[in-house]
């Protein structure tokens, strides 16, 4: 049951409520503090009530009560903006909300699905929560209709246009939206809010405080309410922190707002990735090791990421790792992408003026962030920082004319069209006004006293008379200490050297090398000294005085430089949009050329898109990345007519790995990439499933084999005909009868789809599928059986390579367990009663004639059917194809024999 009404009214926060448990570690250090959203009415606003302002405040729960009636009456529905004119935050402490109406006039400018929610009746509510930090353009997303029990959760990445969101609020038609109110405070109002707000004026809003955002919460939420009947969605959303957190907030503003709970597993929850990217659950990216390490999660080099992450920026490391995690699904923006690479790597001056220009970007995220912030306190603090933001602005700026030259006489159409969105006159508008202002040789540099140099000097001379003379006098404090040390090094005969650090300010380091101190003591007049090997630092009463007069002299700099550049930010502050362009194309840019990098590092060829998965020579490309050398490749081929592979080979033969490298060259090709391997070919897949391992599961109270039951009722309801399907080692958890009828069964169900299917396993039995249906085929990891000389025992080689059939060997289980110490008796019994065992079922392994006939016209047709669909070759080439489709088709039938007669009559 969810937590009481009246305490989350009156209190604030309900006792099940955390701010900090259970949050993503870059979010915990930002929710500490409780911040209020107060934002004045705008002009734009009016009260619902028309009589005096009291008049429009109603006790808290009557607000719910007429809202929520509004709604089940049709009747259109009042803005209800929670708001406090005080100190109170919102969703707290007995505060008594104001409810006011958006006009429905309000903005031309409405969409048309935002004013069409307001009057057909709609009555969805949607909570938006977005990632910070390193996380920042990850959505996340919780809807809910009120006229039915259901939940919608999505979670995406989105770019700073913020395109798919919209899209989807566009889809949903909210009367609601709910987000934290540390992304709608006035004043630090993030780009997200703006844009929403924005495009729907005709929509409510509500600020919850951002601990009510708890994707614990949310979880402990899905799981009480959720119906049993689609409790597998849980699988899929366990690590979605944002769109969990977001439908904590969601749940408990709709406790609060119909003032009631629902009943426990009354609800549908279903959760819905962005349509325009391939879906990768949690578990399926945690299998891939995409972006974290199984075993060692510090070894972040030893995932997909790792291997293709050779970024410059923050930014195009975080692009880099959403389109891994959501990999494209539109052919054109693929082959967009890979025209790109290819480019860069025909063209090695643009590759290296690219990778140059990029290198020295700052994060331009962060900085667009922090811009547009405008602080409630004037502290030093703040003082500092606006400084050091608009040095980092104008050194941004000065990039753009290096990274517009370079993109000048480019080929591919991305590059293009990003070297056009750059020859946008705001950049150089803005940094003109900039110039007028900042010091043209102030530049961002990195060492805590180079920047603060940098900073004290940032303004120009002549534009403030005061702020000319602290900087006078900071630096004649600053040769002041200068000379200090060098009288100090020549009254004591010491190598003494001036240095600086953020927390000490100017200090003294001296080095002795084979030198040693006259009576192993420094001079009593060397105070709070600390001694690193030969080095030594320290500091004396009289330069700490000299600090405290630089920190001051300091004081009088920031705040005078703040007055003059805020009044520079708010000029150009219309203009500042242009940066999300900027910000766009560095970090594609750079994306791309960290994927063209992986290609110069390993042998890689540009992907192709069918509707066959064939790779020739694929290799695994994290294997080859740790092992530093080339893998054994395979080649693969998966089409339509020959969509479901059984793969069986003994343990630690290669199976996993071999599954695992063809869905990560799926993953890689459709983000854009080159894959290793001689020649690649793939089919889109809307969705890539795993099912791999075999480890108890204790959070969640499974054994073994329930959570692979729970992981493949995940893939049965989910997967579709454009699904890549991988799953290994099923049933294993249970014993070998229940094991291989479970395994059949869903053998079956996978088959009436199209998905391409990967299916490797024990059970040698599941091999007779392939006599049943024309679409399976069996193909194994193949062994070497060697002999010693001397001992004549007999050894397993693994060659690590794929072959046609089912695997020959039989009970190499039993031969692993050779290796170890058991017994020699007990092994040669379990043989016999093994080979009695799997006597009479290996004996009808093979298949009768008329159903290998039926397959080779089966092969053939669909060989055919896809030569049609796909084939460049020209008219030759296509003759040999074709007759050796014939050659292949005709050794078929006769490898068959004659079929059997059958007695018909014409009617």
């Amino acid at each position: 049951m969810l937590g009481s009404t009246t305490e989350f009214i009156s209190s604030g926060e309900s006792p099940r409520f955390r701010p900090n448990s259970g949050l993503p570690v870059a979010e915990r250090s930002r929710l500490n503090e409780t911040t209020s959203y107060g934002p004045a009415s705008s002009s734009s606003q009016r009260s619902l009530h028309q009589g005096s302002p009291s008049d429009s405040t109603l006790p808290r729960t009557d607000a719910a009560a007429q809202y929520y009636n509004n709604l089940k009456t049709g009747r259109t529905a009042p803005s209800l903006l929670l708001s406090t004119p005080d100190s109170s935050s919102s969703f707290g402490h007995g505060a008594t909300p104001k409810i006011r109406r958006t006009p429905s006039s309000a903005g031309a400018a409405a969409a048309s699905c935002s004013s069409a929610s307001t009057t057909s009746g709609a009555s969805v509510i949607i909570a938006v929560v977005e990632g910070r930090g390193l996380a920042r353009g990850e959505i996340g997303m919780a809807s809910f209709n009120l006229k039915s029990p259901e939940l919608v959760l999505s979670q995406f990445a989105d770019t700073g246009t913020y395109a798919k969101v919209i899209n989807k609020i566009c889809i949903l038609m909210p009367i609601e939206i709910v987000m934290p109110d540390t992304a709608s405070d006035k004043g630090k109002r993030t780009k997200l809010f703006t844009l929403i707000t924005e495009n729907f004026p005709g929509v409510a809003f509500t600020a919850v405080q951002r601990k009510y955002f708890n994707e614990r919460k949310g979880l402990e939420y899905i799981q009480q309410l959720c119906a049993t009947e689609f409790s597998t969605v849980l699988m899929e959303v366990q690590t979605k922190y944002y769109c969990l957190s977001a439908a904590a907030a969601l749940l408990k503003y709709l406790e609060f707002l119909q003032n009631s709970v629902y009943a426990p597993k009354s609800l549908k929850v279903v959760f819905k990735g962005s349509e325009q990217t391939a879906m990768i659950d949690s578990a399926s990216a945690a299998n891939l090791e995409l972006v974290v390490n199984n075993r060692d999660h510090s070894r972040s080099e030893h995932t997909l990421l790792g291997v293709l992450n050779h970024t410059k920026t923050p930014g195009g490391a975080r692009r880099l790792r959403s389109n891994i995690l959501e990999p494209l699904v539109d052919v054109d923006t693929i082959n967009i992408r890979l025209d790109t690479i290819e480019n860069l790597l025909q063209d090695e001056e643009l590759f290296y003026g690219l990778k140059n220009a990029i290198g020295h970007f700052v994060d331009i995220d962060q900085l667009l962030s922090l811009l547009v912030q405008i602080p409630k306190q004037e502290t030093v603090q703040v003082a500092e920082a606006k400084i050091s933001h608009a040095i980092q602005l104008k050194h941004t700026l000065d990039l753009v004319p290096q990274l517009r030259d370079t993109l000048k006489n480019c080929n591919a159409a991305l590059l293009k069209a990003y070297s056009s969105a750059l020859e946008d006159n705001r950049f150089d508008l803005i940094l003109e006004q900039i110039k007028t202002v900042i010091n043209p040789d102030t530049t961002y540099l990195k060492g805590s006293l180079n920047m603060r140099t940098q900073k004290c000097y940032a303004v120009r001379p002549n534009i403030n008379e005061f702020l000319d003379i602290a900087r006078r006098a900071y630096t004649e404090i600053v040769d002041d200490i200068a000379g200090l040390v060098n009288q100090m090094g020549e009254k004591y005969g010491f190598p003494l050297r001036t240095s600086f650090s953020t927390a000490r300010g100017f200090f003294i380091q001296m080095k002795l090398e084979g030198g040693f101190l006259p009576d192993n003591k420094l001079p009593p007049e060397f105070i709070k000294v600390t001694k690193h090997r030969n080095n030594y630092s320290f500091t004396t009463a009289d330069m700490m005085k000299m600090n405290c007069r630089c920190d001051e002299a300091l004081r009088e700099i920031f705040h005078m430089s703040y007055v003059v550049i805020c009044q520079l930010l708010s000029t150009v502050h219309e203009h500042i949009h242009c940066l999300y362009k900027l910000s766009d194309a560095v970090s594609m840019l750079d994306m791309l050329l960290s994927l063209a990098n992986a290609c110069t590092i390993s042998d890689y060829v540009r992907p192709e898109f069918t509707d066959t998965l064939a790779i020739k020579q694929g290799r695994h490309p994290i294997l080859e990345r740790i092992s530093g050398q080339l893998p054994v490749s395979n080649n693969t081929y998966i089409c339509e007519g020959s969509n479901f592979l059984i793969i069986t080979g003994p343990n630690m033969s290669g199976k996993s790995t071999y599954l695992k490298q063809v869905a990560l060259c799926q993953i890689m090709a459709q983000i854009g990439s080159f894959v290793p391997a001689e020649y690649a070919s793939f089919r889109i897949a809307d969705q890539i499933f795993t099912r791999i391992g075999v480890d108890d599961d204790f959070e969640t109270n499974s054994s073994t084999f329930m959570l692979e039951m729970k992981e493949v009722s995940y893939i049965v309801h989910n997967a579709s005909d454009r699904s890549l399907i991988i799953i290994d080692e099923l049933g294993r958890g249970t014993s070998a009868e229940e094991g291989i009828g479970i395994c059949h069964s869903v053998c079956e169900v996978l088959l009436s789809l199209k998905a391409f299917t990967l299916f490797a396993t024990h059970f040698l039995e599941l091999c007779q599928l392939e006599s049943l249906y024309p679409n399976v085929e069996n193909k194994h990891m193949e062994v070497q059986h060697t002999r010693s000389s001397e001992t004549g025992a007999e050894n397993i080689v693994f060659t690590y390579m794929l072959n046609r059939g089912c695997s020959d060997e039989r009970h190499y289980g039993l031969r692993a367990a050779e290796l170890t110490v058991l017994p020699k008796s007990i092994i040669q019994e379990a043989k016999e009663i093994a080979t009695k065992v799997s006597q009479q079922l290996l004996a009808q392994h093979h298949s009768d004639p008329d159903t290998q006939r039926q397959r080779a016209v089966h092969k053939l047709a669909h060989r055919l059917l896809q030569t049609a669909r796909n084939s460049r070759l020209d008219s030759d080439s296509l003759r040999v194809y074709l007759k050796g489709l014939k050659r292949q088709f005709e050794a078929e039938l006769k490898a068959a024999g004659p079929p059997v007669a059958l007695d018909l009559q014409e009617e």
